[in-house]
């Protein structure tokens, strides 16, 4: 960021609440590196003052939705197409639109993971079910 660009975002600031990484990073419950790997692929951009950065309620707000997108199973790249539909024309519903979406699709995802799993544990359950009379058998004879 250029120098007038800094000093007009100081100035814009000027009246926000501020917070510090080792704030931010206590109040998510992560790590002070953890939000550098967010800063470092666009979804966080403090304000700085020499090496200390400066983290606004956007940034914050950002940094819960990214949070919130990993818990849900999101990829970095569906949380940033999420994410920069607050900056542009679909506005809201487009952004909810988005989500449900995606949504959908880690449902359905999860869905298919889930029934993978089912089939795999059925037949482990057989295997395990045939050794258990086949042991029988050789302990009987």
């Amino acid at each position: 960021m250029n120098t007038d660009a800094q000093k007009q975002a100081w100035k814009d600031a000027a009246n926000e609440r501020l917070w510090g990484v080792g704030e931010l990073a206590a109040e998510n419950d992560i790590t002070t590196r953890t939000i550098r790997f967010y800063e470092e692929h666009g979804f966080l951009q403090p304000l700085r003052r020499g090496r200390t950065r400066f983290f606004r309620q956007k940034d914050r707000t950002r940094l819960k939705l990214v949070l919130r997108g990993k818990r849900l199973g999101l990829s970095l790249a569906e949380i940033s197409e999420i994410i920069s539909m607050y900056d542009t024309t679909p506005g809201e519903k487009g952004q909810l639109e988005l989500l449900q979406r995606k949504i959908t699709e880690r449902r359905s995802a999860l869905l298919e993971k889930q029934n993978d799993i089912a089939t795999t544990l059925a037949e482990l359950d057989d295997v395990e079910e045939r050794c258990r009379v086949r042991i029988q058998e050789l302990e009987n004879s």
